[in-house]
């Protein structure tokens, strides 16, 4: 008999010396290297400036590289993949409101897929599985506008999962939430079997829900490693302006699974 030759899918995201300026000249990236495997939870910190935003919008094309390439789950991020490149990358904006604009909790959620040509049962059955995994399944005749922040971030999210996304992509999830809100959202995704790259600026929940971050500052990764590593290395923090809340202790906190 044969051996059985298993293949290891490949990263849900590579960036190999991604360097960008914008047309007014400013250069927001010099040379950004990095790889996320199937199925990570990962942070990116920086500072304001540091070239966060610029990365992201080069994942689904929306900016495309003045030099370097980036690839997401082995399609290279062109014109001709594009389509399919804007169904993996799944962006949940910062502010919910930017994503949830229909009548109904459904047509927000159904939206996506009905673009791309899902109809009938299996749309149904798509609104219906993304809602389940953000807990708002009984909302989904509810007018998004009558929702809790936190509940129409859910919502926010489901809109890109009922995509079947390749990689989620967080806008600081956790800003405006209150504390039940946060600690629901940061249950949510643990408990989703997607790849996750999230921005953010509360370090706290970067070290809970990420085993792995990256600093990106100035423009190229600074530091690559684990979260309670790198956010325990004070020089590291202090030299890319990045700043604990007052009195918390990374190495006190325990990372969930």
């Amino acid at each position: 008999m044969d051996p059985v030759v298993t293949t290891a899918p490949p990263p849900s995201l590579e960036v190999t010396g991604l360097a960008y300026a914008y047309p007014d000249g400013h250069q927001a990236l010099f040379g950004v290297d990095l790889s996320i495997a199937r199925g990570e939870r990962v942070a990116l910190l920086g500072p304001n400036g540091a070239g966060k935003t610029t990365l992201v919008l080069h994942l689904n094309g929306i900016l495309t590289a003045g030099a370097g390439s980036v690839t997401v789950a082995g399609l290279p991020v062109g014109k001709r993949h594009m389509a399919e490149i804007r169904r993996k990358v799944g962006i949940v904006f910062q502010d919910p409101d930017d994503q949830l604009f229909m009548p109904t909790v459904r047509e927000d959620v159904a939206f996506g897929p009905a673009a791309a040509g899902v109809r009938g049962p299996e749309l149904e059955a798509r609104v219906l599985k993304a809602l389940g995994q953000v807990g708002m399944a009984a909302y989904v005749d509810r007018p998004p506008h009558h929702l809790s922040f936190g509940q129409r971030r859910r919502v926010a999210v489901a809109t890109v999962l009922a995509m079947e996304p390749e990689i989620l992509v967080l806008d600081e999830p956790s800003s405006n939430l209150d504390p039940a809100s946060r600690r629901e959202l940061a249950d949510i995704l643990r408990s989703l079997d997607v790849t996750v790259l999230m921005v953010t600026h509360d370090l706290p929940y970067a070290l809970e829900l990420c085993p792995r971050a990256l600093i990106l500052s100035e423009g190229v990764i600074a530091a690559d490693g684990p979260t309670a590593e790198l956010l325990s290395d004070a020089d590291l923090m202090s030299s890319h302006r990045l700043e604990l809340p007052f009195g918390f202790d990374p190495k006190s906190v325990r990372e969930k699974s």
